[in-house]
């Protein structure tokens, strides 16, 4: 396989609104950067909340039609859809790894997961079955369906500028939903292109639309009384905030946030086989992934076992520009994450943590002014240590070292965040007690990031998922509907005269 090209040099990033690319005039810009360069390649526009308001009335008044479009004809558009997915998923990856910098072939992975989610939705058919009870009383039946919300809302982060929106607008389309997806503005081509090959399958304008922006896009897509319901992905802040602010204005929300993931290895693990997972979980896509590895919990003697090794792998990873198909690592996705990732390294050293492998030197070869920063590892780290705490969101790996399987499971359970947490082992009971008492809402076993199947779905614990229901799979189409009960019976079966007692089964 060739090195795909960069896609830089192209014209400016509109909304997709009714089905056409839309640049209002007097709008607010941000620059786009190919973070491997370390320079501006494009600008994106920032909808300002009336262009919010526009889009959200095109995707109302789209609802009325699409709602009533059987399920069957839905998942055949999704049928469509998903061949061209796989038609694109190269310029997808391409648009990916320029815009956020991670690799190439871990672009590709992204895409491929995304898809996954349009697998699950053409089932939907199924997925809206409802439930029936013939003669639930004397002479009454009763049965449940689920209906869609109306127009609802995606707020989607800069990590996974593909996989992420498909994990919302197929699931909440296929249900009969119109839909806003609000991107990240640090990478948003890709969400044009989605939009595209979308109607291209067969979607009527007005059912998927995207508006870039930033604050003020999320504050009016919540603030608007015709959005049902609000999906997010990012910090745990930016998710508590949007989580309260549903709830103020009464509308449902899922909002998922940060993390800080926990690796713990035991001394019967395979030691090769955990070091290689340590590395990519933590290392991959430069750490910038909310089920990243961040810290190893090292139990026993397995630290003196694994850290030499461990040294040796972080040190010479392949930092490339992520095009270059041999790269094991890209750039970070912006010069002000670059620096924030920086001040966490600072601080470590600062709090006494052992700083084994230190990547703040590393320059690529041609790549002079882009944001790299390479593979960053501590030793001797403490739960008080701000490294510890808070999510760096950056290729910084924390270890710390515990004499029992009883300390690292309290160290995990006291954490904040409960997202994702792994567990190396031979030990099948050692394996069974982490799974049933870790506090965690996904957990891996011999598995470093123990991300879901599409049917499955994603969801963390604790300050990690603000909300009732994880997203995608059937939890995703419960979030999308509401259940609606009918009770029937006819008139030849009612009794004469008013009924004043509650309603019993007899």
């Amino acid at each position: 396989m060739n090195a795909p090209e960069s896609f830089d040099n192209k014209e400016d990033v509109g909304h997709y609104i009714n089905g056409k690319v839309i640049l209002p005039p007097n709008s607010r810009f941000a620059d786009v950067y190919n973070p491997a360069k370390g320079k501006a390649v494009r600008r994106v526009a920032l909808a300002s909340s009336k262009d919010v308001d526009e889009a959200v009335s095109v995707a109302q008044t789209a609802f009325e039609s699409w709602s009533q479009t059987s399920p069957l004809r839905r998942a055949r558009i999704m049928f469509k859809y998903l061949e061209l997915l796989n038609r694109h998923r190269d310029e997808l990856a391409a648009i990916i790894t320029s815009e956020h910098g991670k690799v190439f072939t871990d672009a590709q992975g992204e895409v491929t997961r995304g898809i996954e989610i349009i697998e699950f939705a053409t089932g939907i058919p199924e997925l809206l079955k409802g439930d029936y009870t013939e003669q639930v009383s004397t002479d009454i039946d009763n049965w449940v369906m689920r209906q869609p919300l109306g127009v609802v809302a995606g707020i989607t982060p800069f990590n996974f500028p593909v996989m992420v929106p498909m994990w919302m607008f197929p699931v909440a389309i296929a249900c009969g939903n119109t839909f806003i997806l609000k991107p990240s503005p640090t990478d948003p081509s890709a969400s044009l292109l989605m939009a595209r090959l979308f109607q291209e399958a067969g979607l009527p304008d007005g059912v998927l639309n995207v508006v870039q922006g930033d604050k003020e896009a999320v504050d009016a897509l919540i603030e608007n009384p015709n959005v049902k319901a609000v999906s997010f992905v990012g910090s745990t802040p930016i998710a508590n905030y949007i989580y309260e602010r549903c709830a103020h204005f009464g509308k449902r929300s899922q909002a998922l946030g940060g993390a800080k993931n926990h690796m713990v290895i035991m001394p019967d693990a395979d030691v090769d086989k955990a070091i290689d997972a340590l590395v990519g979980a933590a290392y991959g896509s430069a750490g910038e992934r909310c089920m990243a590895i961040s810290v190893a919990v090292l139990v026993g003697d397995v630290a003196d076992r694994i850290m030499p090794k461990l040294i040796e792998r972080t040190k010479s990873l392949k930092v490339k520009n992520g095009l270059e198909l041999d790269a094991e690592m890209g750039p970070i996705v912006t010069k002000i994450a670059l620096d924030r990732i920086t001040g966490y390294i600072e601080s470590g050293i600062a709090s006494g943590a052992k700083l084994l492998v230190d990547g703040r030197d590393l320059k690529v070869q041609g790549f002079e002014d882009g944001f790299f920063l390479g593979g960053t590892l501590f030793d001797s780290v403490t739960p008080d240590m701000k490294i510890y705490l808070e999510e760096i969101f950056g290729p910084v790996l924390s270890c710390i070292r515990v004499a029992s399987f009883t300390e690292a499971l309290n160290l995990v359970n006291s954490c904040e965040f409960g997202n994702g947490v792994s567990c190396f082992t031979s030990d099948g009971n050692i394996a069974r007690e982490f799974a049933r008492r870790i506090q965690v809402g996904m957990v891996g076993i011999n598995v470093p990031i123990p991300v879901p199947m599409a049917w499955h779905g994603f969801g963390g614990w604790k300050k990690s998922l603000f909300g009732d229901m994880h997203a995608y799979g059937k939890e995703g189409v419960r979030f999308y509907t509401k259940q609606k009960s009918i009770m029937q019976r006819w008139p030849e079966s009612i009794a004469k005269g008013a009924e004043f007692a509650m309603p019993t089964s007899k």
